[in-house]
């Protein structure tokens, strides 16, 4: 494995003459190491796992869950209860679709929840129930791409390999002032400064550097490679950033409740007729209308429905401006009634919703978009209370 890392570190080299392999590259190697020993985030549990392929799982899953979202969030909440429920790929395999993305709430990007199952059914059927070998064999997998392929390679199988994620690529970018790195650049970069003789300590510092240090507004004064770093006196120009603008979406929400044997039950959309929805599709949603159409002008809505809060949120592509309205009805039949005449649920076309009246204190334990609860939050207190 060794000899075959230094072969493709040998030819990753003849590729880069563009950037001839520095002749700092033994004490930059040295730097980060000591660096890591000292400031990096040894302690975080999925970096003192086995790196002999036994405890892959736990770290392919460690990577997925860090996709988009902040270390800490991933190791206070989501972690160990996702690990807890499915200790293994066969165990994520035969699970229903609603418990993974259950556990998933709250981390967003719930594709990446409905790949992971994809995945724990791939390897059980194809794999003997283990992730494969290799970083090809693993992007062949449904989400994982070129970073998370390498990441699993090094941290949960001992491998020599280099990889780039948005971190690297802004510690690459700035180490050879580079304003506008390919893909292939930064890979080339990453094969011929790795250091194979400790590639997980190397590529764990390197991902803490650009997470802890060399971050969009740098700490360039206590970096460890500040030395070797040709973009240093200018490091906001590196890489070049790229303005990212959200789609603007219109949303009423609509929340309606009934009581019955002194429970509140509340109408939501369900997973079944929002799987190919591009807002929160699989997860159980208020009832929704999108556009400039609005339900609100129309008298007879103004009957049933009370405006009672707006919000912004962000989801994926979309900047959302939600108006939440909410109806108390005197039972199912009402409230079933001013869905059909007043509700359109999906977002993407004219379809009717599959209304499940949901009993409050069992939201908990279905998954519900992030939307949704804080729609309900708009409610006020007073309307929990039993209507004498």
């Amino acid at each position: 494995m060794r000899e075959f890392a230094i072969i493709t570190q040998f030819f990753a080299r003849i590729l880069m003459s563009i950037y001839p392999v520095p002749d700092w590259l033994p004490d930059f190697h040295t730097r980060i190491a000591q660096w890591y020993a000292k400031c990096g985030r040894v302690e975080l549990p999925w970096r003192n796992l086995r790196r002999d392929g036994s405890q892959s799982y736990e770290v392919y899953i460690s990577e997925i869950m860090l996709q988009q979202t902040q270390v800490s969030r991933v190791l206070e909440a989501f972690y160990f209860p996702f690990l807890h429920t499915f200790p293994s790929l066969s165990a994520l395999a035969d699970s229903h679709e609603q418990d993974v993305l259950r556990l998933w709430q709250g981390l967003g990007y719930y594709t990446r929840a409905r790949n992971l199952r994809k995945c724990a059914q791939i390897c059980v059927k194809n794999h003997n129930g283990a992730l494969p070998k290799g970083v090809e064999n693993l992007k062949k997998l449904p989400g994982i791409g070129a970073y998370s392929a390498g990441a699993i390679s090094c941290f949960g199988f001992g491998e020599s390999v280099g990889f780039v994620d948005a971190n690297i690529k802004r510690v690459f970018s700035r180490l050879f002032a580079l304003q506008n790195p390919t893909p292939h650049e930064l890979q080339t970069l990453a094969t011929t400064l790795l250091d194979i003789q400790d590639s997980f300590t190397y590529n764990q510092a390197l991902l803490d550097i650009g997470a802890l240090v060399c971050k969009s507004k740098p700490l360039c004064i206590v970096c460890p490679i500040m030395e070797f770093c040709k973009g240093s006196n200018a490091p906001h120009l590196y890489p070049q950033k790229t303005l990212k603008t959200r789609e603007s979406l219109r949303l009423e929400l609509y929340i309606i409740t009934y009581y019955e044997n002194q429970t509140l039950y509340v109408a939501l959309d369900s997973p079944h007729s929002r799987r190919d929805s591009i807002l929160y599709a699989g997860l159980y949603n208020v009832p929704m209308r999108a556009g400039n159409t609005s339900n609100s002008i129309s008298k007879s809505f103004a009957t049933f429905f009370k405006h009672i809060g707006s919000f912004k949120h962000a989801y994926t592509k979309y900047a959302i401006n939600a108006l939440v309205f909410y109806a108390h009805c005197q039972d199912k039949q009402q409230a079933q009634a001013l869905i059909d005449s007043y509700v359109v649920c999906s977002v993407d076309s004219q379809s009717r919703c599959d209304i499940a009246f949901v009993a409050l204190d069992m939201l908990s334990s279905i998954p519900l978009s992030n939307l949704s609860h804080k729609a309900l939050k708009c409610i006020p207190c007073d309307i929990y209370k039993f209507n004498e």
